[in-house]
C-alpha cells in the first residue's frame, strides 16, 4: 500500500549545512566592502589634510587694475566697423560701393581702421590730465571714378557724424588711382582675363607641359611691383602646380599682363616667357610650339616634397605648458596685467601687432612699440622675381593674422583673442583665436650664482616671461611676430619667419641667384628686412639719444709710471640731431644706444632704456635704384626722430603699387635734421636676416635662426635689477634644500594639483670648495 503525501520532503542535512555558508560569505563580502569604503574615505581625509590642495586663488595677485583708459587703442568693434560702413553708403555724393567684385572703374570702400589719436591728447587722458579723444576711424576708398585714392577721417565713434578728406594733409600729395592694392574685384578680373586670352589660347600646350585640362589647373603668383615706373601697372604672373605648398613647384611659365587701364577690356598680354624663351604674344608661343621650334616642357608627375603631411605618426605629446598655480596675468578688452607690468594691444589690418601705453611698475616704459613693415628683395634670372620687392603692409599685414592652433602656434593653455578687420570685404570679419598670451618659462635662468668660495649658497630665478603673439600668412611666407615681457623690466619685439620659400623654374644661369632645392626648382636669394617703431618714454617726452662704446688707450701704470697698458675705457656721447642719430647699416655704429632721461639713479646715472638689436640683414637695395625710396627706413639699423602726429608711420599702404614714387618715403622723416635733445623721441628699428635658400628649406622654412628683434633693456632705469624682488626667486644653502619658504619647487612635487614629478632633491653642496678645512 503506497504511503500518502502528509508534508513536504524534508532537505538532506548536508544542504542546510551549505546554506547557511553560502549566507556567511555573503554577508561577509558585505561587510568587507563596507569597511572598504570607510577605510577609503578615512584615508581620503587624512591625505587631503596633509597634502596642499588646489589653489583656489592665485598666489600672486594682480598687482594693479585694469583700465578702461587702454580702449582709445583697442581695434574698432564689429558694431563700429558697420556703422563707419553704412555711415560712408549713405554719402551719395560718394557713390560708394562694398561689393567685393567691384570694377576698378568704380568706387571701392577697400578698407576700415582705427584712426589713432594724436599722442599728447592719448597722454593727457591716460595721465588723467585731460578728456577722453574723440574716437574716429580711418576709411580709404579706392575712387576708380576719379582716378585717385581717398583717405577720410570718420566720426566721432560709434555714431558718426561727420567726415573729412584728409590725404593731403597726410601725404603731402594726392594719391593715384594706380598706387591701390590689388583687390578681389580685380582678381576676378585678372583670373577671366587668364582663361580667356591666355589658357583658351594655349590648350594643346598647357595639356602637355603642365597637365592643365578641365579637371586640373595651374595656380597663379604674382610678382611686385608691377612695373618699372610710375603708373605701371604691369604685372608678371608665375605659374605653380595645383599641390600642396606650390610655391616650391614652378612650371617654367610666366606672363606678363598690362592691367593699366581701369576698363578690363582694354588689358592685354605684353610678354610671355615659356621654359626659358620669351614671346611678343601667346599667339607666337602657340605657333613656334605647333611646329617645334622651341624646347618643349614635357609633363611629367612630381614626387610630393611640399606637402606638411607627418611623414610618421605621433606616438607621444611633447612637453606642454602647465600653471601649476593659475594664470599670473589677466586679459581684459585690450588690456593686459602681468606681474608689474601692464599694456593696452591691438592689431592693425595693414602694419600688424601694436601695444601701446606700455608700464612696468606703473611708470610708462614706453607709449607705443609696433610692427612697421616687412620688406624682401630678390634675385633671379627670370622675370617674375628678377625685380620683385615685396613690401606687405600694401597688401596687409595684420590683415592674415589667422586663427592660431592650440598646442602647435601657442600652448594649449595660453589666453587666446578675438579680432575683427575690415579691408577688402564687404563687412567685418571675425577672426577667432588671432592673438595668444601666455606665460612662459624661457628654458633658462634668468639670473643664478653658485656660491662654491665661502658662504655656500645657491641664488637663482627662473626666467618666466610674458609673451603676446600673433602670426600672419602673407602669401609663402609666415611670420610670427612676439612681444616679450622679462620680470627683469626688458621687452622684447621679435620675429620669426617660417613657412615656404618663393622659387623659380630652372633655366641657365639660375644658380647665381640660388641653391636647387628640387627638380628644375631654383629656392631664390633674397633678403628680409622688418621694421618696428619704438616710442620710448623715459620718464616723461622730454629724452635725450645717447651712444656708448669703448676704446682702448695706452695709460701709464699708477705703481709703475715708466709702464704703460692697453686698458679698454668707456666712451660716451649725446647725438644732437637727426641726422647724427639715423645710423646707417653699411658703417661702424655703437653698440649701445640708449634713450634716456634727465632724471638720474642713486649713483648719479641718467636713468635710461638701452636698444639692443638683433640682425643678421643682407645687403639694403642701392640708393641709386628709383625703389629704394620707398624702403628707405632699411638703410639704418636705427635711426631717431622727433616725434610727429603725421610721421605716424615708416611705410605706407599705397607703398608696393606706386614704389617709384612713394606716398611716404622714411628719409624725409630725418632730411629736415631737427633736434632730439630734451625732445620726444621715436626709435625706428630695422631687423632682419640674409635668406639663401637651401635643401632644408624644403618642405618650409623653420623658424629656427630665421629672424631678428630688438631688446629694451634697463640701462641705470633702477637702482638695482627689479626682479630681485619677484617671488620666483630660489634660495637656499646646506640643510635648507628642501625648505619650501624659498624654494617653492621644492614641494611642487607633493601639489595634488600638478603632475607626477620626481620629488625635488639637491646635493650640490657636497664637492663645494671648504678653505677652512684646511686652516
Amino acid at each position: 500500500m503506497e504511503k500518502q503525501c502528509s508534508g513536504l520532503e524534508q532537505p538532506p542535512r548536508e544542504l542546510k549545512v551549505e546554506e547557511r555558508m553560502n549566507s556567511l560569505v555573503k554577508w561577509g563580502l558585505i561587510l568587507f566592502v563596507l569597511v572598504s569604503i570607510i577605510l577609503n574615505i578615512v584615508l581620503i581625509g587624512i591625505h587631503s589634510s596633509r597634502s596642499p590642495k588646489c589653489s583656489s586663488q592665485r598666489v600672486h595677485p594682480l598687482r594693479g587694475k585694469h583700465d578702461d583708459r587702454s580702449l582709445v587703442f583697442a581695434d574698432l568693434t564689429r558694431e563700429e566697423y558697420l556703422q563707419v560702413q553704412q555711415y560712408m553708403l549713405k554719402q551719395k555724393d560718394l557713390n560708394i560701393s562694398t561689393k567685393q567684385i567691384t570694377k576698378p572703374s568704380e568706387n571701392f570702400l577697400f578698407l576700415i581702421d582705427l584712426s589713432l589719436p594724436k599722442k599728447a591728447d592719448a597722454l593727457a587722458y591716460l595721465d588723467g590730465k585731460g578728456n577722453k579723444p574723440t574716437r574716429e576711424a580711418t576709411v580709404v576708398v579706392f575712387h576708380g571714378a576719379l582716378g585717385c585714392i581717398k583717405e577720410y577721417v570718420v566720426g566721432p565713434l560709434p555714431s558718426p557724424i561727420y567726415h573729412r578728406d584728409v590725404t593731403k594733409e597726410r601725404y603731402k600729395t594726392e594719391l593715384p588711382i594706380t598706387a591701390r592694392t590689388v583687390t578681389i574685384g580685380e582678381y576676378y578680373l585678372l583670373f577671366q582675363f587668364l582663361e580667356t586670352e591666355v589658357f583658351s589660347k594655349l590648350e594643346k600646350v598647357m595639356k602637355e607641359s603642365f597637365d592643365m585640362g578641365k579637371d586640373k589647373k595651374i595656380n597663379a603668383f604674382e610678382q611686385m611691383p608691377r612695373g618699372v615706373r610710375s603708373g605701371d601697372r604691369k604685372t608678371w604672373i608665375s605659374f605653380f602646380r595645383d599641390v600642396s605648398g606650390m610655391y616650391i613647384y614652378p612650371v617654367g611659365f610666366e606672363v606678363l599682363i598690362n592691367h593699366e587701364s581701369l576698363n578690363a577690356s582694354e588689358w592685354k598680354v605684353e610678354r610671355v616667357l615659356y621654359n626659358g624663351q620669351y614671346f611678343d604674344t601667346v599667339e607666337e608661343l602657340k605657333q613656334k610650339y605647333n611646329t617645334g621650334s622651341v624646347k618643349k616642357i614635357v609633363y611629367k608627375e612630381s614626387p610630393e616634397y611640399g606637402s606638411l603631411k607627418p611623414k610618421n605618426k605621433s606616438l607621444q605629446i611633447g612637453p606642454q605648458l602647465f600653471y601649476a598655480e593659475g594664470k599670473r596675468f589677466s586679459v581684459s578688452k585690450n588690456h593686459v596685467l602681468y606681474l608689474d607690468w601692464s599694456f593696452a594691444f591691438g592689431l592693425s589690418s595693414l602694419t600688424g601687432m601694436r601695444v601701446f601705453d606700455v608700464r612696468f611698475k606703473n611708470e610708462r616704459i614706453a607709449y607705443e612699440l609696433s610692427v612697421q613693415e616687412a620688406m624682401s628683395v630678390y634675385g633671379s634670372v627670370t622675370p617674375g622675381m628678377i625685380l620683385t620687392k615685396f613690401l606687405d603692409s600694401s597688401i596687409g599685414i595684420g590683415r592674415f593674422a589667422h586663427e592660431l592652433v592650440r598646442g602647435a602656434d601657442c600652448p594649449y593653455e595660453a589666453t587666446y583673442v578675438d579680432t575683427y578687420r575690415y579691408i577688402d570685404v564687404p563687412s567685418p570679419i571675425r577672426f577667432r583665436n588671432s592673438i595668444c598670451i601666455f606665460e612662459h618659462n624661457m628654458g633658462q635662468p634668468l639670473r643664478r650664482h653658485f656660491s662654491d668660495f665661502f658662504h655656500n649658497s645657491y641664488g637663482g630665478m627662473v626666467n618666466s616671461a610674458l609673451v603676446f603673439r600673433t602670426i600672419t600668412a602673407i602669401g609663402n611666407y609666415d611670420y610670427m611676430w612676439d612681444f616679450i615681457f622679462y620680470q627683469s623690466g626688458s621687452v622684447e619685439a621679435k620675429v620669426h619667419a617660417t613657412g615656404y620659400i618663393s622659387s623659380s623654374y630652372m633655366v641657365d644661369g639660375s644658380r647665381k641667384y640660388g641653391h636647387q632645392v628640387a627638380e628644375k626648382v631654383l629656392g631664390n636669394i633674397h633678403t628680409h628686412f622688418i621694421n618696428f617703431k619704438v616710442d620710448l618714454d623715459v620718464l616723461g617726452v622730454k629724452n635725450v639719444f645717447q651712444t656708448k662704446d669703448m676704446e682702448f688707450v695706452n695709460v701709464s701704470l699708477p705703481w709703475m709710471p715708466d709702464h704703460y697698458a692697453m686698458v679698454p675705457q668707456l666712451v660716451e656721447n649725446q647725438l644732437k640731431t637727426e641726422k647724427e642719430a639715423a645710423l646707417r647699416y653699411n658703417t661702424k655704429s655703437p653698440r649701445y644706444l640708449h634713450i634716456a632721461s634727465n632724471k638720474t639713479n642713486r649713483w648719479g646715472h641718467q636713468r635710461s632704456y638701452r636698444l639692443q638689436v638683433f640682425s643678421f640683414t643682407g645687403d639694403h637695395l642701392p640708393e641709386s635704384q628709383a625703389e629704394e625710396k620707398a624702403m628707405s627706413w632699411a638703410r639704418y639699423k636705427v635711426a631717431i626722430t622727433k616725434h610727429k602726429d603725421l610721421e605716424q608711420t615708416s611705410s605706407s599702404l599705397y607703398s608696393q603699387n606706386n614704389i617709384w614714387t612713394p606716398a611716404v618715403d622714411f628719409s624725409k622723416y630725418i632730411d629736415d635734421n631737427e633736434n632730439i635733445e630734451n625732445e620726444d623721441l621715436v626709435a625706428w628699428v630695422t631687423t632682419g636676416f640674409l635668406h639663401i635658400p637651401h635643401a632644408e628649406d624644403i618642405p618650409n622654412t623653420v623658424t629656427v635662426g630665421n629672424g631678428g628683434g630688438v631688446l629694451l633693456r634697463p640701462h641705470n632705469y633702477f637702482d638695482e635689477d627689479p626682479s630681485i624682488h619677484s617671488a620666483d626667486g630660489v634660495y637656499f644653502g646646506p640643510g635648507s634644500e628642501n625648505s619650501c619658504d624659498k624654494n617653492r619647487m621644492a614641494c611642487l612635487a607633493q601639489d595634488t594639483c600638478s603632475p607626477v614629478l620626481e620629488p625635488f632633491t639637491y646635493h650640490g653642496f657636497d664637492g663645494v670648495m671648504k678653505f677652512e678645512d684646511w686652516l
